[in-house]
Formats: C-alpha cells, sequence, structure tokens
C-alpha cells in the first residue's frame, strides 16, 4: 500500500464523508422524455397482452396434447399484461405526485388523493386496454 507524503494535498484536506455521500446520493428526476417512453412501452405491453388473449381459442383445449402450448401463452399474457399495467397506473400515478402534495391539506388528505388517483389510472389502464371489449 503505498504511503501519502506530508505535502500532499490529499491528506491535508479534510475528508468529510458525510457530505461526499450526500452529494453522491443527491436525489435527480429523470427526464420526461424517459418517463414518456416507457409510458410508451408499457402501454404497448399492454395491449399486445390484451390482444394475445383475446386472440385464445378455447377450442384447442379440446385435445390434451396441446394444453401445455394453449396454456402458456395466455398465462405469459396474463403476467406480462398486469406488470406492464401496473407499471403504467405507478408512472402516470407518480407523474402527479407534486401538484397531489400542494393541494393536500394534510397526510391523510395526500392519501386519499393519492389512492384516487391510483384506482382512476387503473380504471384508465383497463379501458385503454379493452375499449369496447
Amino acid at each position: 500500500m503505498p504511503r501519502m507524503a506530508e505535502g500532499d494535498p490529499r491528506v491535508s484536506q479534510p475528508f468529510d464523508i458525510e457530505a461526499r455521500l450526500k452529494a453522491a446520493l443527491a436525489p435527480i428526476e429523470p427526464p420526461e422524455e424517459l418517463s414518456l417512453r416507457m409510458e410508451s412501452r408499457l402501454g404497448t405491453l399492454v395491449e399486445l397482452a390484451a390482444d394475445e388473449l383475446e386472440t385464445w381459442e378455447l377450442s384447442s383445449l379440446r385435445d390434451p396434447r396441446n394444453w401445455p402450448r394453449a396454456a402458456l401463452r395466455p398465462a405469459a399474457a396474463v403476467v406480462v399484461g398486469a406488470g406492464a399495467g401496473a407499471g403504467l397506473v405507478v408512472l402516470r400515478t407518480r407523474r402527479r405526485r407534486h401538484k397531489r402534495r400542494a393541494q393536500a391539506h394534510s397526510a391523510l388528505d395526500l392519501a386519499e388523493r393519492t389512492l384516487r388517483d391510483v384506482a382512476r389510472e387503473a380504471l384508465r389502464v383497463f379501458e385503454d386496454a379493452a375499449p369496447g371489449r
């Protein structure tokens, strides 16, 4: 291990670990375009999963040899669609958090507003995935 000389600037300056940690762990807001891209991709996944479930045919289950293949695709579509839908709800609800905080009068009011937004967004995702279905 190399030894530091007396005149080394690293030795003469005090090491403030707390300040360094604060600087390293300071929260940053992601760029708006990232949020929009994520929302677009999650929306596409929800639509693809809904389309897959819509095209699934129960008639293919008559033959037991088709069961593994016939059951796997819809199950995967449900998992992917539910995950993407939940991500979409969280992303859209999070986007309006500053507005909710500014309007809220208390912590309970903020929680109520957040839950209303989550329910509204979940309904919106469901309606977007199944228009007229």
